[in-house]
């Protein structure tokens, strides 16, 4: 089990090279990869979970071809098998989905959301597979992205878009307008603090190389 990180929308006005991430895994050494994430509904404010292949995994939009494989502890990968076995992960899941959702809101949750509360279930060993159990371990430990953005980009997307909530945040923070988000350069600094990665690789324009685990862009050579 590894997680796969791919270069869906466009976040490089945010800073940001990833834009989606799940856990990539297979039952048996000679069978097929398959990915486990959390997907939104064609701009809806409704989420389901997809278990596919790799081929459609990245047959949909992208920016770019780009991906990231990150290896996992073997404990902490144990630990997730365990999780989709005894349906942990699957409890985990909630399908008001909101792609500005604020890290440990109870209202909404988006892919990386998602990610994040099952791997510090994992890690954690957290019996219930219940959200909020996750976020009283994440609170101390994990430090969220802030995404600003501004007040003509927050009216339009109030008014068009289905699956921007920004009243899961507080009045303080949607009048500065800077929301913090769980993003996929966030997991991969938690995963690298945290020392639940043995490695990672970046595959780009049909090359791969070693990067360190917390890396979100890639290095220009």
């Amino acid at each position: 089990m590894a997680l796969l990180a791919r270069v869906g929308n466009d976040l490089s006005e945010h800073g940001l090279h990833f834009s989606h991430a799940g856990l990539v895994l297979r039952d048996h050494p000679s069978g097929r990869w398959r990915i486990w994430h959390l997907l939104n509904r064609c701009g809806t404010d409704d989420a389901g979970l997809h278990v596919e292949g790799l081929f459609h995994y990245f047959a949909g939009h992208l920016t770019r071809q780009d991906a990231k494989i990150v290896f996992l502890e073997p404990r902490l990968e144990q630990e997730l098998l365990s999780t989709l076995a005894d349906g942990r992960a699957q409890r985990l899941f909630d399908p008001r989905y909101n792609v500005l959702a604020r890290p440990g809101s109870p209202r909404t949750q988006n892919s990386t959301a998602y990610l994040l509360e099952w791997l510090a279930t994992a890690e954690h060993g957290l019996t219930s597979g219940h959200r909020a159990d996750a976020w009283r371990e994440l609170a101390p430990e994990f430090s969220p992205d802030r995404i600003h953005v501004a007040w003509g980009k927050r009216v339009l997307a109030g008014v068009a878009m289905q699956n921007v909530d920004f009243t899961d945040h507080s009045v303080a923070t949607r009048l500065r307008g800077d929301y913090p988000v769980v993003t996929v350069r966030s997991i991969l600094r938690y995963l690298q603090q945290r020392q639940l990665a043995t490695g990672a690789v970046l595959v780009r324009k049909g090359r791969t190389e070693e990067v360190p685990v917390s890396q979100d862009r890639p290095v220009l050579h």
